[in-house]
């Protein structure tokens, strides 16, 4: 007797599991209304991911300045990506997985998602660093606690720790959006992104955006050991580490499991169904 296909399994014809059906579903959604966004769309939502993860970042500071524990204030930043999910806005390596499953099914172009990355990684630092001065000029207290903190990744150099920590920091943010777009419940996503500002910034992951506002931070109170060329060099490698997190070890895994259903998301783009 034959073994039954997922499509005679499932509640929905579909080669894969309902839950993932779903979770398809929604970032495929989600995704081709992102990537059609004007560059004006781009920059805007792009500046205000930049503005509410240094909202985070004032969080963070504050805790640690007082605690003096990163962990806990870890679970501070959870306010900026909170503001993230709640307001709609867009963080650079949040797009790592859902514009790409998107591109991947032919719902958008390459040249769309470059503008998508292009932008937003612009916006995001722009906006963050405009918040990071707000702060710096606002709490003076937290000046101390900011270059501290910024030291730990502007001086760092590039080595097999930096690159594995810049590696889990684009895998760990993915992993959040992942599970973010995996349930319809709003306390479950609010607990992904709880849990990824613990893991990301709690254990001092390697962000490419989050801990470039900080160095901004540090670099506003003129008072830094380091420049805009260390943060360069610091950038140019977390950067690509956390798209190579990201993109290598989360968001190609999805494309595989999902790889009938998105072979057939191509066809009927293509008009080959």
């Amino acid at each position: 007797m034959p073994e039954p296909t997922q499509r005679q399994l499932g509640e929905h014809d579909s080669p894969i599991e309902d839950e993932l059906e779903d979770a398809f579903t929604r970032m495929l959604s989600e995704g081709t209304q992102r990537l059609h966004r004007t560059w004006r769309g781009v920059l805007v939502t792009g500046f205000f991911g930049g503005t509410e993860v240094a909202l985070g970042i004032l969080a963070y500071l504050s805790v640690l300045n007082v605690t003096h524990r990163p962990l806990v204030a870890g679970l501070a930043f959870s306010i900026g990506f909170l503001a993230l999910l709640l307001g709609r806005s867009e963080l650079f390596t949040e797009g790592f997985i859902i514009p790409v499953v998107t591109v991947a099914a032919k719902r958008a172009s390459p040249q769309q998602l470059a503008r998508l990355w292009g932008g937003t990684l612009l916006a995001n630092l722009v906006g963050g660093w405009v918040i990071m001065w707000l702060i710096m000029t606002g709490f003076p207290q937290l000046r101390a606690q900011t270059i501290e903190s910024a030291a730990h990744f502007a001086t760092a150099p590039a080595s097999a720790q930096t690159l594995s920590l810049a590696l889990l920091g684009g895998m760990t943010i993915t992993l959040m959006t992942r599970m973010q777009h995996g349930t319809d419940s709003v306390p479950g996503r609010i607990a992904a992104a709880v849990a990824g500002a613990f893991l990301l910034a709690g254990l001092q992951l390697f962000h490419s955006i989050l801990d470039s506002l900080l160095i901004f931070g540090a670099l506003d109170t003129e008072q830094a050991p380091f420049g805009y060329l260390d943060w360069l060099r610091w950038f140019s490698y977390t950067v690509v580490a956390n798209v190579v997190g990201g993109l290598g070890f989360v968001t190609l895994l999805r494309l595989l499991r999902s790889k009938d259903r998105l072979q057939e998301e191509r066809a009927e783009a293509t008009g080959d169904a």
